[in-house]
């Protein structure tokens, strides 16, 4: 057999960028879910692939790849059998093995996320390496590898429901049995909205994944030779953008017009779902069709995911079950509706609808089954879910003794550069709150100077947004005030007026959102006027200027040069 160096090329950059999408899996999930748990779910993100690798090599490529049977291909551990039948024209055998080995670490991959903040560590390798041995390649052998879907005229070009549903499947089942994240749910059912602690990071892992995607869809070609799949392919790269690009801004419109206000995480998940839905069809449909299912999508994703948690009370942190495993069966379906050349909208009738559903239905009911049982038993051996402390106290730290993934990072220094001068340090002279001793303090030289020596000091607490803080340090500073002790907190209270959603959940707790404290102690500056300029600097007469408290502090000590009270709060 001739090797063909274009192809090959071809097959192994696709490897490459869907190898990639295993970081934009890391980073979605990672963005969503809570801080505590982030090198938890990073350290899944890694074992999915690392435990599938072997496993898939194992046994995996045989029972996908090995033969025509109706139900698996064979049994052909370490990949010793010959599979010129199935190999893409001019392609060696380990291109297409890594090929085919990545998209077996996608579908595990999804589970992940939905599964995410309560589930042990060990009980989810073991349940990765289960679908990446059998459950996978079973159902991908009837689909790609000439198993019964193919031979009937299944069509699912690059996952679809290979990969996405089968992923979106167990990770319905594994969130079900699995039960929701403490605090979810109300005592009346309803359900809490649990915030991620990083949309920058959700971000950049759909970023990540949009880019890789192009190499799902499109290098699922196998080849870049002839006239027609050249044109194929860019036809690929077009559908799989316009879909998923459709997709944003439907879901982006939907929740503006739902929470009245656009949802950032959502529509995150609306470009997924886009991806997700046109992966089955993005070779026989053409951009209008792409436009449709991509439409669709944006449906079912913000409708999906809303009655995955409030009906069926499943606690999906990421939207996982809605994204890969309802648009990835929606995506098939509707292949059968716009592919240019037999989907019922250009006249070919209802038997590609049919294939299609029985498709999907038949994937469901296998990945369901044998999920169930694998759930099941690891529920009732070493356990699936980490206890309520572990829980509550985060799984970095209970399951990899990390005490925090983001450790020696620094909070944001504020200065002046938000306004336009030049960056400069914030003068910050730290107020310590001490015993007063006996010691003799240095005499003062007339009655004026000791009676401002006994003044009071008083220590100013505020609270308030941010974009506040360069205007009220500049108005502190012109009254005098020079020492400011600044931290970057979050803040949280009751805000009756402001009705705010998270995926689509109504936040009804207490919202923790970015703020400013700037702590001074004052003696020589009247507290009143303090008072005075940050109330008037904070106010704008919406929900949230701040708070400002006023202590009585005792002493203050400098500790370089050993002053006390009023002189130790006078310059350098």
């Amino acid at each position: 057999m001739s090797f063909s160096a274009v192809n090959t090329i071809w097959v192994l950059v696709g490897a490459a960028l869907v190898f990639f999408m295993q970081a934009g899996f890391a980073m979605v999930e990672t963005g969503f879910t809570r801080a505590k748990n982030a090198g938890n779910i990073i350290m899944k993100n890694l074992m999915d692939f690392a435990i599938g690798t072997p496993l898939f090599w194992l046994m995996g490529f045989g029972l996908m790849f090995g033969g025509t049977g109706a139900l698996i291909g064979g049994f052909d551990p370490l990949v010793l059998g010959d599979y010129t039948q199935v190999l893409p024209e001019g392609v060696p055998l380990p291109a297409f093995l890594i090929f085919q080995t990545v998209f077996c670490a996608t579908a595990a991959t999804i589970v992940s996320g939905a599964m995410a903040e309560r589930t042990k560590f060990i009980s989810y390798c073991i349940y990765s390496a289960a679908i990446s041995l059998f459950i996978y390649p079973v159902s991908g052998h009837w689909i790609w590898g000439g198993g019964w879907l193919a031979q009937m005229g299944f069509h699912d070009f690059a996952g679809s429901t290979a990969v996405h549903m089968c992923g979106g499947v167990a990770a319905f089942v594994g969130a079900k049995i699995l039960g929701p994240r403490i605090g979810k749910y109300g005592a009346d059912g309803s359900s809490k909205a649990i915030l991620g602690h990083s949309l920058t990071l959700g971000a950049l892992g759909v970023f990540i994944l949009w880019f890789c995607w192009f190499g799902f869809n499109g290098c699922s070609t196998v080849s870049m030779t002839g006239d027609e799949t050249i044109y194929s392919a860019g036809n690929i790269f077009v559908t799989t953008n316009l879909a998923a690009a459709t997709a944003t801004v439907a879901t982006m419109v939907i929740t503006w017009i739902r929470y009245k206000k656009p949802d950032v995480s959502m529509t995150l998940n609306g470009s997924l779902a886009g991806l997700v839905a046109i992966t089955a069809g993005c070779d026989l449909v053409n951009p209008m069709g792409a436009f449709f299912i991509g439409l669709a999508a944006a449906f079912v994703v913000v409708f999906g995911i809303e009655f995955v948690d409030k009906i069926l009370k499943v606690d999906d942190p990421v939207g996982a079950v809605g994204v890969h495993g309802l648009c990835g069966a929606v995506g098939t379906i509707l292949t059968g509706v716009f592919a240019v050349n037999g989907g019922l909208a250009y006249g070919g009738g209802f038997h590609m609808v049919s294939v299609q559903l029985l498709g999907v239905a038949a994937v469901i009911a296998w990945v369901a089954v044998t999920m169930t049982v694998v759930f099941s038993v690891l529920k009732h051996t070493i356990g699936l879910r980490a206890s309520a402390e572990e829980e509550t106290r985060g799984l970095d730290v209970t399951e990899h003794n990390l005490a925090s993934s983001y450790a020696d990072f620094m909070p944001m220094v504020f200065t002046g550069a938000e306004s336009g001068e030049a960056e400069k340090p914030v003068s910050v002279e730290k107020a310590v709150t001490v015993e007063h001793f006996p010691e003799e303090t240095p005499q003062a030289g007339d009655q004026t100077e000791k009676a401002a020596r006994a003044a009071e000091l008083t220590k100013v607490v505020m609270i308030f947004n941010q974009e506040r803080f360069v205007p009220l340090k500049e108005e502190l500073t012109r009254i005098g005030v020079s020492g400011m002790t600044i931290t970057q907190v979050m803040g949280g209270g009751t805000q009756k007026g402001h009705t705010n959603y998270y995926r689509g959940v109504k936040i009804e707790e207490v919202a923790l959102l970015p703020k400013i404290k700037l702590e001074v102690v004052v003696s020589k500056v009247p507290v009143r006027d303090v008072i005075d300029t940050a109330k008037r600097v904070l106010y704008t007469g919406r929900i949230g200027d701040g708070k400002i408290f006023v202590y009585d502090v005792r002493n203050v000590v400098k500790v370089r040069t050993g002053e006390e009270g009023y002189d130790a709060l006078q310059g350098e």
